[in-house]
């Protein structure tokens, strides 16, 4: 078989899959590491190419790297199993922890050991939009462009448009400038295999139409279908990483199954979850090695936990699948014609404005988050509640501390408390 000439480099992408802790700027780090200075599969130069073009794409960054450098050594099928390989151990234990919240039960987890995880994960939101907005926020048309997404989805939170209307929105704005980006040369007309895209939509809109007939007809398994079609859809179109990924599972687990439209509905198969059982395995996906991303593994199980063990299974198995699959579709599809779209000027200018409302999204989020927490009670824990937010925030900030250990305080500190 050819793939057993690849032993050697599947094991080197397990050992990375149980090591790289950090998210997606630790991982680049250890990728050179291990890829490049290591084994040679891929040059520094290869890999920082790599880098940018998943940057123009939605997914999990570090796993469309990761896909590409499987790629490049053997193609789809190599690509393929690196995949499956570097997202397997995060997703068993995060779909592992789904099973252990669940046990607990939401009443008991604010004042279990896990009752400082939901601070702490609002402390590394609030770092992640900071530097989002470092990066991304360098001129006026972008600061404006970041204040209303932010305004407009702190106070749209419900409403399920916002998202894609925000990113459209954004992305059309700076695409009116000719200033910031050169014109590029001609493109020169070149043939391109289809087939990934075209089984990108065939998926998406296959997921969808089952999705909304599994919902007008109330079937049986219907909370599974909508399970997937919420985490492709998910996986299409998050820019920004996990991160990102966070506030729209809030808005569509937590803040919209609790809007008054929803709850006049009275629908018992409308999938919610409760907002202490999300944060808290948004905290905990920091303790672990692997992608953000497989948060999804997490959701999908609290999701279907009142279906019963074999059903929270199953929506383990599909948040996993259906978060990271759109991801691989895209870059597979993207990647041999990348010398080719990256001419294109807007893409650039779409771009600049599609990560100011990023990061515009992700202020809003870390602000509807905060004002659900016990900050302002003036008792003891608020003022923990308080030091836990900004120690974890200026830990990130001013410190090279590795983020388990941050969890790991946190979780010390809550068995105290």
């Amino acid at each position: 078989m050819i793939l057993l000439r690849h032993i050697s480099f599947l094991k080197s992408v397990f050992l990375h899959s149980v090591t790289a802790f950090g998210g997606p700027q630790g991982h680049m780090g250890m990728m050179m590491k291990t890829f490049v200075d290591r084994r040679k599969d891929v040059t520094k130069e290869e890999l920082m190419e790599y880098n940018s073009f998943c940057q123009l794409l939605p997914g999990a960054s570090s796993t469309q790297i990761l896909t590409l450098i499987g790629y490049k050594r053997g193609g789809v099928p190599l690509a393929v199993l690196t995949l499956i390989i570097w997202i397997l151990p995060a997703c068993c234990l995060m779909g592992g922890l789904s099973f252990l919240v669940s046990g607990i039960g939401n009443q008991k987890l604010n004042t279990s050991i896990f009752q400082f995880i939901q601070p702490m994960a609002i402390g590394f939101l609030a770092y992640a939009a900071f530097k989002a907005f470092k990066i991304s926020i360098n001129n006026f048309i972008t600061q404006v462009i970041m204040l209303v997404a932010m305004v407009a989805t702190y106070f749209l939170f419900k409403t399920p448009w916002v998202f894609p209307g925000l990113i459209v929105a954004g992305g059309i704005a700076t695409n009116f400038s000719s200033k910031r980006i050169p014109e590029k040369e001609v493109i020169k007309p070149r043939h391109i295999r289809w087939t990934n895209i075209w089984v990108f939509v065939l998926i998406f809109l296959i997921a969808g139409a089952l999705s909304e007939t599994a919902r007008k007809q109330n079937w049986e398994n219907r909370k599974a279908f909508n399970l997937f079609e919420n985490f492709y859809r998910f996986g299409s179109f998050v820019f920004g990483g996990g991160d990102v990924l966070i506030p729209l599972m809030l808005d569509q687990y937590v803040a919209r199954p609790n809007s008054d439209r929803i709850i006049q509905k009275n629908d018992p198969n409308i999938i919610r979850i409760e907002r202490d059982e999300l944060l808290t395995g948004a905290g905990m996906v920091r303790a672990i090695p692997g992608p953000v991303f497989s948060i999804a593994s997490f959701t999908g199980g609290v999701a279907m936990k009142r279906e019963g063990k074999e059903m929270q299974l199953l929506g383990c198995i599909i948040g996993a699948v259906a978060i990271f699959l759109p991801s691989a579709l895209l870059v597979l599809f993207f990647f041999p014609v990348w010398q080719y779209l990256k001419k294109y000027v807007v893409v650039y200018r779409a771009l600049e404005g599609i990560n100011a409302v990023v990061v515009g999204i992700m202020w809003a989020a870390t602000l509807y988050l905060l004002k659900d927490v016990s900050i302002i009670s003036f008792n003891t824990l608020s003022f923990l509640n308080i030091g836990v937010i900004t120690g974890t925030f200026l830990l990130l900030q001013l410190t090279k501390i590795p983020a388990p250990f941050i969890v790991m305080f946190c979780l010390l500190l809550g068995l105290i408390f």
